[in-house]
């Protein structure tokens, strides 16, 4: 039997409507407040923190979701202030699919999500695989528009199922991982 935690994953997962929006130049403003937030809040726990997702990339249509990456001391330390977290609304949903991470996620009034806070040991490598990511995105506008064209077919036909939705878009992202680790080693 499922633990009700992964029911209510699964259920989330399947029940949310994914709508992508066109750039907000808010999206910046909004991730400094909650990143001031999470450094009050995490005190020394948390070291670093950056904007990530399709709301830190210029110019493409994105879920108007604030992702942040943050390195932390140590995720054990990052567990024992779960009940932090929940007072000022972020739930921890574990790795959620990614080991070393934690996973929190951040809903407003209307139960939509607002935020996502993807958690990692300082030095893990998926800290810099994902700002290596949003920084090729940056640095190679072609390629996030061909990652938007991506996100808008995938929502056209899965809009109801945050699972494939992700899936349809592991192929482009581990390219573009690929290609954005060869660029950070090679500036090319």
């Amino acid at each position: 039997m499922a633990s009700s935690s992964r029911l209510r994953e699964i259920t989330l997962s399947k029940l949310e409507k994914i709508v992508l929006v066109e750039q907000n130049p808010e999206w910046g403003v909004e991730y400094e407040r909650a990143a001031t937030v999470l450094r009050v809040t995490l005190g020394s726990v948390v070291r670093e923190l950056y904007h990530i997702g399709s709301t830190a990339i210029p110019g493409i249509v994105a879920k108007p979701i604030i992702d942040i990456l943050g390195g932390v001391t140590n995720v054990d330390e990052l567990d024992r202030l779960t009940e932090t977290m929940n007072a000022i609304g972020y739930e921890a949903r574990g790795e959620f699919g990614i080991p070393g991470r934690r996973f929190f996620t951040k809903h407003n009034e209307a139960g939509e999500r607002t935020h996502h806070l993807h958690a990692f040991d300082v030095g893990s490598n998926e800290i810099a695989i994902h700002l290596d990511f949003r920084d090729y995105m940056r640095a190679y506008p072609h390629y996030a528009q061909q990652y938007e064209s991506l996100k808008q077919a995938l929502v056209a036909q899965y809009s109801m199922d945050r699972d494939k939705y992700t899936e349809g878009k592991s192929e482009f992202i581990r390219e573009m991982n690929a290609k954005a680790a060869l660029w950070r080693q090679t500036g090319e």
